[in-house]
């Protein structure tokens, strides 16, 4: 148990503790699985013609698949708010692209979304965008509940030829393609670095996450916000998350009652006539 629990560790490179430490953060939990055989990543290579990229292969040599999730409790009730997962060898499907949407003879198809053809050609740091056909071959690493898919993709493939490039790429809902990073390795430190937040993916899109993500986000900024120290207080708390309370961030304010006005009195000093004068409106009122 104390193995699996320091291979968790070092998967997490820590997270979990320090999601625990965040105001509001809880059930920071980590899947325990475990590693892939040597024979399930052969016969997957096999199968797909591809070559596992030697860091995702270590990775499912280590644990066949990765799944952390965590909460945070508001009032009574615990909200799932993140999620970070790479999907088992079994799972690590290719996104076949069904021949026709329609039972039409020329219905449309994926392919039909490839316009741009090769004009994309870019510099290597951002390579052109796959395609929906038998030019690139596309798994999925993750489901991005929903909102999209992180994909291992092999570009310029040919029939029969064995694959062996590939990067990690994000599509969106509306099937645009996102250059994320060249390696696992570099996609699973941003997963990790983004604390598995709602939708982070589209922080590396042109129009970003849905406003109510960008909300969890500014109360649980990822590990990559740095803030610049005041100059007018160096010493002052450089935290990289918000120390925002979320149990009492929603609850409404209490309504602070306005004192009502005293009529204003004036009594005579002394030697003075024994009458006071009591202002009631523009007029004055002499009592004896």
């Amino acid at each position: 148990m104390e193995e699996k629990k320091g291979v968790a560790e070092r998967l997490t490179l820590g997270i979990t503790r320090l999601l625990e430490s965040m105001p509001g953060v809880a059930d920071a939990r980590c899947a325990e699985r475990e590693p892939a055989e040597k024979r399930s990543l052969l016969s997957w290579e096999q199968k797909n013609t591809c070559i596992l990229p030697e860091d995702l292969r270590d990775f499912y040599l280590t644990t066949d698949g990765f799944t952390l999730t965590w909460s945070v409790k508001l009032d009574d009730e615990c909200v799932p708010v993140g999620c970070m997962m790479i999907n088992s060898v079994a799972r690590l499907r290719q996104l076949h692209p069904p021949s026709t949407l329609f039972s039409l003879p020329n219905a449309p198809t994926l392919a039909d979304l490839n316009w741009d053809g090769d004009s994309t050609e870019k510099s290597e740091d951002c390579p052109a965008v796959p395609h929906f056909d038998s030019r690139s071959r596309i798994f999925e690493l993750d489901s991005c509940g929903g909102n999209g898919k992180v994909c291992l993709v092999y570009r310029n493939c040919s029939q029969g030829v064995v694959a062996q490039q590939s990067h990690i790429w994000f599509l969106d809902r509306s099937l645009y393609w996102h250059y994320l990073t060249p390696t696992f390795t570099s996609y699973y430190r941003l997963m990790l670095t983004h604390l598995g937040l709602p939708e982070w993916q589209y922080s590396f899109t042109p129009y970003g996450p849905s406003p109510q993500a960008k909300q969890w986000e500014s109360l649980y900024p990822p590990l990559t916000f740095q803030r610049e120290p005041s100059p007018v207080d160096p010493a002052a708390d450089t935290h990289f998350y918000n120390k925002l309370d979320p149990t009492r961030a929603f609850k409404g304010k209490s309504k602070v009652a306005t004192p009502k006005k005293k009529q204003s009195q004036t009594q005579s000093g002394p030697g003075g006539s024994g009458k006071s004068h009591v202002s009631v409106g523009k007029h004055a009122v002499i009592r004896r």
